[in-house]
């Protein structure tokens, strides 16, 4: 397709409870909409780590903007 397009994988192990890891799948989505149009038509999976499970909003959209920032170079 003419567009990117995304993949989220966040366990168990990440965040124990599901209102947080639906926190991160959210945070994420929201992120990728935001700069879908600097990225280049690729699919992209974001695979979540344990420090996400305790990060704070401010912390996991600023690590996502450097992430997308790579992807649109």
């Amino acid at each position: 397709g003419g567009y990117a397009r995304l993949g989220i994988a966040v366990s168990r192990r990440t965040a124990p409870r599901s209102v947080d890891r639906n926190r991160i799948k959210r945070l994420v989505r929201e992120s990728f909409r935001t700069q879908q149009t600097n990225i280049e038509a690729n699919d992209v999976v974001v695979t979540a780590k344990r420090a996400a499970g305790a990060g704070s909003r401010e912390t996991l959209l600023r690590s996502l903007e450097g992430h997308w920032r790579c992807l649109a170079i």
